[in-house]
């Protein structure tokens, strides 16, 4: 009797890779009950659109952002890429959907052909994103110098989509990890990808091809920075090179706080959806709060660290 409760219970490794998620989740229920304090409407279906739905986008960038981490590196251009995105989507897709779209195409093969770059070249990730991001930004300066534009009415619509009796947020969020999840966990590619990061010796000794991994995790990361622009550029309903600028960061951190890691080799798209949830959250927490603005930024620090903190002690429990 007491082997099968043991067999049924999750195995240390299982808990590993499940705590930090668990630590992130109690505190995206913690900044919930914060919010539900100070405004109550917030437990109602309209209000939990309302508070989860700027976290959509930023919960998908980080998405890209657990990819490329999977496999070891770290991109810092994702911020000006998603605002690039949005720029693209508020002139291009709207004046001519065709060049918008092959645009767009052409920014997911960017990604690929920067991806194989890094791999052939031996360039450090963080210095290849950090040039992108300028090129990103520079590309998205001379289409829209200044915010505006405006969106398709298609994507305006699915910014405005209002389901009755569920929080519209989540259907992006969910399907997003649960595609993330099927790429990174049930698929061959997807264990070539955390291959490639934890152990790349043994992956081309299997005689798989160690840049052929790094090339497809850069074109899907940049296929959810895609999504995470289209998503954000439905809220905003224009476009703004730099409106995605905190996410660079931010990503990192949603990834960390969701079970990833820097040595790579770990993919929790749930632990990510989450993380990325709670710090999405955390901006909302302090607005409700009436935190001065100039005084957010350290705030928001301190929540992350005390999260991330306690991601530390839970990792060193089960370890």
């Amino acid at each position: 009797m007491t082997n099968l409760v043991a067999s049924a219970l999750p195995s240390r490794a299982g808990w590993r890779r499940t705590g930090p998620a668990m630590v992130s989740a109690v505190a995206m229920v913690a900044m919930i009950a914060v919010c539900s304090s100070l405004q109550s409407e917030v437990l109602t279906v309209p209000g939990l659109a309302l508070v989860l739905s700027t976290t959509v986008p930023l919960v998908i960038a980080a998405q890209a952002q657990m990819v490329l981490m999977a496999v070891g590196d770290i991109d810092l251009g994702i911020g000006n890429f998603v605002g690039l995105v949005t720029v693209i989507t508020a002139t291009k897709l709207v004046s001519s959907p065709g060049t918008g779209a092959l645009l767009l195409l052409g920014l997911v093969a960017a990604y690929a052909v920067l991806g194989a770059l890094i791999h052939l070249r031996r360039v450090p990730s963080l210095i290849a994103t950090l040039g992108a991001s300028f090129v990103w930004l520079g590309l998205g300066l001379f289409l829209l110098p200044t915010p505006g534009g405006s969106t398709p009415e298609w994507l305006a619509s699915f910014g405005s989509w209002q389901p009755a009796g569920f929080p519209a947020p989540l259907l992006p969020i969910l399907a997003v990890a649960a595609l993330v999840w099927l790429l990174s966990a049930r698929s061959s590619v997807g264990v070539r990808v955390r291959a490639l990061g934890s152990n790349p010796v043994a992956l081309q000794r299997a005689g798989l091809r160690p840049l052929a991994a790094r090339v497809v995790a850069y074109a899907v990361a940049g296929g959810l920075g895609v999504l995470s622009g289209l998503v954000l550029a439905s809220q905003t309903g224009g476009g703004d090179v730099s409106s995605a600028s905190s996410y660079t960061l931010i990503t990192v951190a949603a990834v960390i706080l969701g079970g990833g890691s820097f040595a790579g080799g770990t993919a929790v798209p749930w632990g990510v959806a989450i993380g990325g949830i709670t710090l999405g959250l955390v901006s909302v927490v302090l607005s409700l709060l009436d935190v001065p603005s100039n005084m957010q930024s350290a705030v928001q620090g301190v929540i992350v660290l005390a999260v991330l903190a306690g991601r530390v002690v839970v990792g060193k429990v089960l370890r």
